[in-house]
């Protein structure tokens, strides 16, 4: 959701829609931040908030470097599955997941990368519970005939 070194910055959930940005936080660490911020955080950068992201959401970057286009095999604009590579603590392990299977960290990806956020459940629903059998009503007044 977001990285262990953003943990002490003001964060926030991000919402279906909604335009952000990779920025570099006072931490050197990269991260998802509002794209359009205000006056607030023109002024106080460490306020800026940290926005977090489930896994299993669904993102569009653009702006994606033409270094990283090449590297990885994608184009400029892409729909990418948001990830968790690691449960590891005081580890990086924020990323995505292009449709070519290709994965990278969102370390790796650089600031002014714009992304949209397209949804926020997971890409693959979990299965519906099991059908419990359905219970027969009983008459307990016949049961006493049957002892």
């Amino acid at each position: 959701m977001c990285d262990y070194s953003l943990a002490h910055f003001p964060n926030r959930l991000a919402m279906e829609g909604e335009q952000l940005v990779v920025h570099r936080f006072a931490t050197r660490t990269l991260g998802l931040a509002p794209a359009g911020c205000g006056w607030k955080q023109l002024l106080l950068p460490t306020r800026l908030p940290a926005v977090c992201v489930p896994p299993g959401a669904r993102l569009r970057l653009y702006d994606i470097p033409e270094d990283l286009q090449r590297r990885l095999g994608v184009g400029a604009v892409e729909e990418v599955t948001f990830i968790e590579q690691s449960l590891k603590a005081f580890t990086y392990r924020d990323g995505v997941r292009f449709a070519n299977g290709r994965e990278i960290l969102l370390q790796q990806l650089t600031c002014g990368v714009r992304v949209e956020v397209l949804r926020l459940d997971l890409a693959e629903k979990p299965e519906a519970p099991a059908k419990l059998p359905r219970l027969v009503p009983v008459d307990w007044r016949s049961l006493g005939t049957l002892l």
